[in-house]
């Protein structure tokens, strides 16, 4: 790997920021966000990277790559919590191996955002499609959690042969599908595309909320992620060695299955690595909300601080970097 990636993936604002975040903690500093910020600017991501993705998405239309690359993301949700679990079962009970399974499952935007914006320094291209595989990944990884637990554990059995799951699954349905993130979301990649397709001058003129801002949204978000993730160290002496070395091998395998895919829907590199980053990122927001509601048995310590302690600054720090030189290595 070309080390000159890693070090200018380090010293861009963003991810220095996330350090800065850390060190405060490490430090024992008294800084903090107000909590109303960090999820409005959260939703700003989301709407900004959602619309942009709906413009790019009607220039480019839905031919070629695109229909195969959303499917190939959507069955990598589908498919990622089944051999998780299967690894997280030699340790764990069945709450807690579908609980973190499907947290792996899933997929982190604030990685594919920073992503997106390595690939801005290295100016190279990406489509908007992407923002769509981005959008349909998050659900069906919170299905096969539940149904994992519905299947692999005496409470799932025991729902069953009471006849008491109609209702769980309504919920569960509902949260996979309508949680807040996904909804603004592909609300927004819907906006954007429906923006682009009938009134160009209106899409000018989201650009500088859209665009000129985000890059600084993004600092400022990551420098509460730093916060967070380090406090999240702190739990890590519950996970034990088994499942950190789990945090971080599992998304270097996926990184691999992830550029294998992407080599056979001869993606080019900007969008092979966001396949790649989306296939190795772990969500720490919608899937560990929809398990402490629905699994209330798993521990939040174990899929919460793995994700955001250990999984998420390994990808933004080193991971990032690493897949695109794995991309350049596997992609034609």
């Amino acid at each position: 790997m070309d080390t000159s990636l890693v070090l200018q993936n380090l010293f861009t604002p963003p991810v220095l920021f996330f350090f800065l975040g850390v060190i405060a903690v490490l430090v024992g500093s008294d800084l903090e966000i107000p909590a109303p910020l960090p999820k409005l600017f959260s939703l700003y991501l989301l709407l900004a990277i959602g619309f942009k993705g709906g413009l790019e998405l009607q220039h480019s239309g839905i031919s070629g790559p695109v229909l195969p690359t959303i499917s190939a993301a959507m069955l990598m949700s589908l498919l990622v919590p089944l051999y998780s679990f299967a690894v997280l079962r030699l340790r764990f009970d069945g709450f807690n191996a579908a609980a973190i399974a499907a947290t792996y499952g899933s997929i982190s935007a604030v990685t594919f955002i920073t992503a997106e914006s390595f690939l801005d320094t290295q100016h190279l291209p990406h489509d908007g499609f992407m923002v769509a595989a981005l959008a349909l990944m998050e659900s069906p990884a919170i299905i096969v959690g539940l149904l994992l637990v519905k299947l692999a554990t005496p409470r799932g059995e025991a729902a069953a042969e009471s006849g008491s799951e109609a209702f769980q699954w309504k919920q569960v349905l509902h949260e996979a599908l309508l949680n807040g993130s996904v909804f603004l979301l592909v609300g927004s990649l819907v906006v954007g595309f429906l923006t682009a397709a009938n009134s160009p001058m209106s899409a000018e003129k989201m650009l500088p909320f859209t665009d000129k801002l985000f890059y600084g949204a993004l600092s400022f978000f990551l420098l509460d992620m730093g916060l967070v993730a380090a406090q999240r160290l702190r739990d890590l002496r519950q996970a034990g060695s088994f499942l950190i070395g789990f945090s971080l091998l599992m998304p270097l395998f996926n990184a691999l299955l992830g550029a294998l895919i992407a080599r056979g829907l001869g993606l080019d590199a900007g969008n092979g690595l966001l396949f790649v980053v989306l296939c190795a990122s772990a969500s720490y927001i919608a899937v560990p909300a929809a398990m402490r509601m629905t699994v209330p048995e798993a521990n939040p310590s174990l899929y919460i601080s793995t994700a955001l302690g250990l999984t998420f600054p390994f990808n933004i720090i080193v991971g990032i970097p690493l897949y695109m030189a794995l991309v350049r290595q596997v992609l034609p």
